[in-house]
């Protein structure tokens, strides 16, 4: 280590302080500068330096030795330092700190371009932020009121996919609440958490309107004509749900005609790591920046999930454990969505592994998280592999249906708005991917009253798409014979 020091001392001189470097003539507000590389990423102190980079020495004592020790230990917390002695100088090598943010006797600082900044309130609030020292999802938020903005369905609901008992007693409801540590009670009011909130509340946006989720549908590969926009709200569970509505919506798939009463569907992507990235980009979040939504960009050629956060100190990806938020993924992983000790990467690893799927590739930088999901080529080619004597494998895109579709319903009355006609070619989608659809499904699939539902069946009837089959109960609406014959002129031409 000396001899290091010795060889590149003049050269350290020469170059003059910076960010890494501090020359100070004595110990004057020397934890000031301990202090503020603690809390930036450490390096070195030369005592015995001036400003113009002169060395003028001091008296390098075991007593001066253990005073700067002391000093560093009378920070808060305390700061662990290596001193070295050259000649008639110290070195003393702050390391970055592990238990951000330190202070000292005068306050906060923090190494800032080639200064040691006192830190003013919302400075220190953004490091603490930073740090996890305040979590967004523990914060309390005193303008919700319980039990009016509570949502009950949602609590029930959430309960019902945890595998826990409904409470008999409306009283044990709050304990639950409590018990989950997304509220407390305090002089005879239940206050809420930012996690409760984005899980119960009947309008979780009222109070973070920022918890939305982007998804996109393009047509081209650069991602600038849109087909399809959509801004996702609700519960953080609810969110997560619709997202993936949307993604087996537009999912390509390559059909197997195998001859027989069935066919096989073999998708492009694997739905489940797609869904574990998707959890983990609202588990992992920075909520306390309000800008930003979570995006999920649907290109032909790829899926990529982009979300915004503050990336932790040390943070190696692949590697390291995280979890930012522990609330939000205590309360998924209760459900089962995604895991409780962080180990999300490893999860979709495996899930591809099985299926024998890409591995999606991640982008890590100081402000953004992006996953991206390429087509599962060799998942494809299973299809391929069968016996071909029994029929041929047939690629259909999502531009290929609404082409299709968009010929045919364009004949609706003119009393129909641009809007519904849209909705009804993405009915018929959905209905090719899966074969079949009812009330229910295109209700859910836009969040639309039964009334309007049904009247998009009527309307998908009278154009000769669909037709029922089945009890009047139990059955449903399947394509007609007009409509796979469309199938199969756009088939024919790929």
């Amino acid at each position: 280590m000396i001899k290091m020091v010795e060889e590149n001392l003049k050269q350290i001189l020469e170059e003059d302080e910076g960010y890494k470097i501090e020359f100070k003539e004595n110990l004057s507000n020397i934890d000031k500068e301990i202090v503020a590389f603690a809390n930036a990423s450490g390096d070195r102190i030369f005592v015995g330096v001036d400003d113009n980079s002169n060395v003028l020495g001091i008296e390098t004592t075991n007593e001066l030795r253990s005073k700067i020790h002391d000093i560093a230990n009378n920070c808060d917390p305390k700061i662990k330092i290596f001193i070295e002695k050259f000649e008639n100088i110290f070195i003393i090598n702050v390391r970055e700190g592990t238990n951000k943010p330190y202070k000292c006797s005068s306050g906060f600082y923090k190494c800032i371009y080639l200064n040691s900044q006192k830190l003013v309130r919302d400075e220190i609030l953004e490091l603490f932020k930073s740090e996890g020292k305040v979590r967004f999802d523990e914060t309390i938020e005193p303008k919700f009121q319980y039990p009016e903005d509570f949502d009950e369905d949602k609590f029930h609901r959430f309960l019902e996919l945890a595998e826990l008992s409904k409470p008999k007693k409306q009283d044990n409801i709050g304990n639950i609440l409590i018990n989950l540590c997304v509220a407390e009670k305090q002089e005879g009011r239940m206050y809420f958490n930012n996690a409760g909130i984005l899980f119960f509340a009947k309008n979780p946006q009222r109070f973070i309107p920022w918890s939305v989720y982007t998804v996109v549908l393009f047509k081209d590969y650069l991602g600038a004509d849109i087909i399809d926009r959509k801004e996702i709200d609700g519960s953080l569970f609810d969110i997560v749900e619709s997202v993936m509505k949307f993604v087996k919506l537009y999912s390509k798939v390559a059909y197997k005609f195998t001859g027989e009463a069935y066919r096989e569907n073999i998708y492009k992507y694997q739905f489940e790591a797609i869904r574990e990235a998707v959890i983990n980009s609202v588990m992992h979040k920075y909520y306390f920046e309000h800008g930003h939504n979570n995006i999920l960009r649907f290109l032909p050629d790829r899926i990529r999930i982009e979300n915004f956060w503050l990336k932790p100190t040390h943070f190696v990806l692949g590697k390291t454990v995280f979890r930012r938020n522990h609330l939000i993924a205590d309360l998924f992983a209760r459900i089962h969505f995604g895991e409780k000790l962080g180990t999300g990467f490893e999860r979709i690893e495996n899930i591809c592994k099985a299926e024998n799927a890409p591995f999606p590739e991640m982008e890590c930088e100081e402000n953004y998280f992006d996953s991206t999901v390429k087509l599962g080529e060799e998942y494809l080619k299973r299809a391929g592999r069968q016996e071909a004597s029994r029929g041929k494998k047939v690629e259909i895109g999502v531009e290929d249906l609404f082409v299709a579709a968009n010929a045919s319903v364009e004949g609706v009355n003119e009393g129909v708005n641009e809007g519904v006609k849209k909705r009804l070619i993405n009915e018929l989608v959905y209905l090719v991917r899966n074969n079949f659809v009812n009330h229910s499904a295109i209700e859910n699939l836009w969040d639309i009253s039964t009334a309007t539902a049904e009247r998009d069946i009527s309307l998908l009837k009278k154009l000769g798409f669909i037709k029922f089959t089945g009890a009047p109960k139990t059955g449903k609406y399947v394509l007609t014979e007009k409509w796979k014959k469309i199938i199969a002129e756009v088939t024919a031409k790929k």
